[in-house]
This record gives C-alpha cells, sequence and structure tokens, in this order.
C-alpha cells in the first residue's frame, strides 16, 4: 500500500506563504507520504479554476511541482453535483469534468474523483436522494463524462457516500453495469459508506463494499470518525471509532500496491496517523 495525503490537510492552519502548491507538497513528502489527493481549488488560494483556468500551462505546472518532490498525484478531485437540478449549471459542472480530465491526462494524472450529489441544488441528503430516479439522473449526467475520460486515457472514479445517491455496494454496482466502461472505477471511503442509521453494523456495511467492489477499486480513501450531536463527524484516522484491521487485510491481499491518501488530518496527527496505519498494515 502507497499511503498519501489529502494535500488541503497539509499546513491548513500556516501561515499564507506556507499554504502554496509547492509549500505544501513539501511538506507532504516531509512528513513521508509518496503520494496525495489535489483538489486545485483547495491548495492554490486566489484563483477561479474554472473551464478558462485548466489549461496546458496549468497541468505542466502541477507536474513539474510534484515531480519536484518526488511525489505522484493519486488522484485530482473534482467534486461538483451531477444531479444538479437546474441544467444550465449541470451543464457548467459536466464542462468542469471535461476540463480536469484534459488537465489529468497533460499532467500525468491517472484519474479524476468525484462523490455522486444529491437531486438539490443545496447538494444535500434529502427524501429523493436515495430514490430510483436520482440513481438515473446521475448515471445519465455521469455517462458523457466518462466518454471523455474515455478519449483522454484517464480513469474516472466515483465515490459512494451514505448521504449522497451511490450511497452503498449494490448502487455503485449499478451504475458501474449502466455505464459499461473500463475507464469507470471506485474510490473506496470505508467511512463514507456510514450513516447514523448503519454505524453499528459497519463491519457488515465496509466487508459488503470490500468484497462487492473489490475488481473496481482503484483507490482508498483513510480517515475515523467520532459521534457528535447525532451524526458523524469525520476525524484523523487513529483518533476514533474505526478498526483498520479487516481494511489492511483486504488492501494486502488483493490490492497490495493500491494508492490509499488520508483525510481530516492536520500537522500535528498527519504523521501519527500514517504510522498508524502503517503498523497495521504490517501485522495483518
Amino acid at each position: 500500500m502507497q499511503i498519501g495525503i489529502r494535500l488541503h490537510d497539509v499546513n491548513s492552519d500556516a501561515p499564507a506563504e506556507e499554504q502554496t502548491l509547492e509549500a505544501r507538497a513539501a511538506k507532504a513528502r516531509e512528513e513521508g507520504f509518496s503520494c496525495v489527493h489535489l483538489a486545485l481549488a483547495k491548495c492554490i488560494k486566489d484563483v477561479t479554476f474554472d473551464d478558462a483556468a485548466l489549461t496546458e500551462g496549468l497541468a505542466a505546472y502541477v507536474r513539474r511541482v510534484f515531480r519536484q518532490n518526488e511525489l505522484d498525484v493519486a488522484v485530482l478531485g473534482c467534486y461538483l453535483n451531477l444531479a444538479h437540478p437546474d441544467e444550465a449549471k449541470l451543464r457548467e459542472f459536466q464542462s468542469r469534468y471535461y476540463g480536469s480530465l484534459r488537465v489529468a491526462a497533460a499532467a500525468g494524472i491517472g484519474m479524476v474523483g468525484t462523490e455522486t450529489g444529491a437531486p438539490n441544488a443545496a447538494y444535500q441528503l434529502d427524501a429523493d436522494t436515495h430514490g430510483d430516479e436520482a440513481l438515473r439522473t446521475f448515471i445519465r449526467n455521469l455517462a458523457p463524462v466518462v466518454a471523455c475520460a474515455e478519449r483522454y486515457g484517464v480513469t474516472m472514479a466515483i465515490e459512494p457516500v451514505w448521504n449522497h445517491i451511490v450511497y452503498n455496494a449494490d448502487r455503485a454496482l449499478e451504475v458501474l453495469r449502466a455505464i459499461g466502461s473500463r475507464n469507470l472505477r471506485i474510490i473506496f471511503d470505508p467511512v463514507n459508506l456510514l450513516g447514523m442509521e448503519n454505524v453499528d453494523d459497519r463491519e457488515r456495511v465496509i466487508g459488503d463494499a470490500m468484497e462487492k467492489l473489490c475488481d473496481h477499486i482503484a483507490m482508498v480513501h483513510i480517515k475515523d470518525f467520532k459521534r457528535q450531536d447525532g451524526r458523524l463527524v469525520s476525524i484523523a484516522a487513529g483518533t476514533g471509532e474505526m478498526d483498520y484491521t479487516e481494511i489492511a487485510r483486504f488492501i494486502k491481499a488483493r490490492k497490495p500496491y493500491i494508492q490509499a491518501t488520508l483525510e481530516n488530518t492536520s500537522n500535528l496527527s498527519a504523521v501519527s496517523s500514517r504510522e498508524l496505519i502503517e503498523r497495521i498494515y504490517a501485522s495483518v
């Protein structure tokens, strides 16, 4: 397993001069990470990454920064709502995915990642989010994005999340079968499969996802959770309720060189979280 970090968590509380892409990348390497999850708008300040900004020059700059720091970009994040009910906004979002795929291809980044949205402008769980119509809408709007990924030779990866349209392994399989593309893959985030409704059954929920989605998982996100005010709150690995033993065993047996990025860390917790996951992985 290659352990990385979500780059916008690096130096997130530092002065502005330490929050440049170069400074964050250098810090990630210093902390012992081999790859990153890159969300451009969260890592480069004062730039609006609209279609006009998603250029080949940007791709060259990104490629150079991470090559200099001996880091891979495991995934380029583009987390926009592909089930947005406003047609104009939806087309804008799809265009942003096309631009992100272009930058990824030019920068040598193999994957663009996204979550699966909600059928409302607020991007929030509502009574319709887990319904069949929302799923059909997401599949219809994702299809041209995956077709673009095929043309660029880049993987498009979706991340199942309990509060979104694709909320479990079975829904993810429905999307994979409906699209039918080898360029469509899965980002596996065990904590994101959990809500207050199923958290006490998490071993079964996570085990079911690992079994059913195994062949399609291209990347792993690692974090922890705590219960607070009737909801689950994401926190750094090793600081909450998660047991990573079976996840580490699954990765070692079935995905030994996969890139797994830590989330919700700080400069105080990043190294200890990495070391914890490394110890668990070595012990299984």
